[in-house]
């Protein structure tokens, strides 16, 4: 395959992505109001709710055989890697610009999660039917790669969803917890200021200077009591220890928020997958309840389409303010398209080497693109269901997308001379 045909290849799925996000601005337009404020949250929601998990649950169902855990088994410690070696540089990136703390969980997604849906499905099938691809015959090579990208895109949502999702989750609820205390300051200095006005306002004070005396012991008796309760609790029993630290592990953990739905979609569908006598009833052509899945793909066919307009209509907030530094995208894109893909060719040629991988090249070269893709579009739906920097999380995506048909060029290029 010439260079310049690889560059249509890689190129294309990227200006799709370019093309919905600048239709999603247009349609947020003062002018147009298609998509406003209040229409990307509710759509956003449905996403969330409907749309995304049933895009999990249909591609992995599809996907996962027990077979394909054996022969792919390498597959899903590689996108773990991905996310664990993106979160350190994430971590690294967060440390030398220091980004407020609002965006510290948009950082450390853009960095972690790559966009490991969408455009796998649709480099890889592009490449295998392209003349002169050097992955073997179109037919052998497309049905292994949309498996390879099927179960790419289903591990990489099971990890966004976990992972990702409650990074951004504890961010937003962390930046909610400073507003909120300094609301709180806030109205406490308006009310001392309310009452030093009223004592300078009165001759009279509300407490006599006989009793001052007498209640300082007890305001400090009253004081003590909580460090008292605490070295009653010190000296008890290990068991009761365990049993305290359990009780408020139960108060502050919501599983229901730990758990997102994609994650309950991605249960069903590794369910549906593993059980023989499930996959026969509800995949495949002849299968008696193939329209229910058929519907969840048809669902989820619209997942991803749909962010993509919402990410443009938030980018017409990016755009009038200035609140994403230019240090922070500059790092985002670093982490991304350089540092990521160099330790990536590391870890899978010494997988490779150590005869973790099997001798495929197509399998080898969809491990590495693994290392090399832009960030996850759904971390637009995350920042727009916590309301923590979706505006800078549009012009984060803008950019990196922007440069991602460079990038993707010349690093799928270097893998394909690499593993072939």
């Amino acid at each position: 395959m010439k260079l310049l045909d690889l560059f249509l290849v890689a190129s294309m799925p990227v200006l799709k992505v370019l093309v919905l996000t600048a239709l999603g601005l247009f349609l947020a337009l003062d002018r147009v109001d298609v998509l406003g404020e209040n229409a990307r949250k509710q759509l956003n929601t449905i996403i969330f709710f409907v749309f995304n998990p049933a895009l999990v649950s249909s591609n992995l169902s599809k996907a996962i055989t027990l077979e394909t855990v054996i022969l792919m088994r390498f597959m899903p410690l590689n996108i773990l890697a991905t996310f664990v070696i993106g979160s350190a540089l994430g971590w690294l990136l967060i440390k030398i610009t220091r980004p407020p703390q609002r965006l510290k969980g948009l950082v450390l997604g853009c960095c972690a999660a790559g966009n490991l849906g969408n455009l796998p499905l649709i480099i890889i099938p592009a490449v295998c039917k392209e003349k002169g691809s050097p992955f073997g015959a179109p037919n052998i090579c497309y049905t292994y790669g949309m498996t390879y990208a099927s179960l790419s895109l289903a591990i990489g949502a099971i990890f966004l969803w976990s992972y990702v999702y409650n990074i951004v989750r504890i961010s937003s609820s962390k930046v909610s917890i400073i507003v909120n205390s300094d609301e709180l300051t806030s109205r406490v200095d308006s009310i001392g200021t309310t009452s030093e006005l009223h004592q300078g306002n009165c001759s009279s004070t509300l407490i006599p200077p006989n009793h001052i005396g007498s209640a300082s012991p007890n305001h400090a008796y009253k004081s003590a009591l909580p460090f008292a309760k605490y070295n009653g609790t010190k000296k008890g029993s290990i068991l009761e220890k365990i049993k305290h630290c359990l009780r408020m592990f139960s108060n502050k953990i919501n599983l229901k928020k730990l758990f997102a739905p994609s994650i309950i979609g991605a249960v069903v569908g590794f369910i549906i997958g593993m059980v023989p006598q499930l996959r026969n009833i509800m995949i495949g052509s002849g299968a008696p309840l193939n329209v229910v899945h058929n519907s969840a793909s048809l669902l989820g066919d619209v997942a991803l389409p749909t962010v993509t307009l919402i990410m443009g209509g938030n980018l017409l907030k990016g755009l009038k303010s200035s609140g994403t530094l230019l240090s922070l995208i500059l790092g985002i894109i670093a982490v991304r398209y350089i540092a990521l893909p160099l330790l990536g060719i590391v870890i899978v040629r010494s997988a490779t080497h150590f005869g973790l991988v099997h001798s495929d090249p197509l399998y080898q070269f969809v491990l590495l693109l693994q290392y090399a893709l832009p960030p996850a579009i759904n971390i637009g739906t995350m920042t727009q269901l916590f309301g923590a920097g979706e505006s800078e999380c549009s012009v984060i995506m803008l950019w990196t997308y922007a440069l991602a048909s460079v990038s993707l060029t010349l690093w799928s290029t270097f893998f394909m001379w690499l593993v072939v």
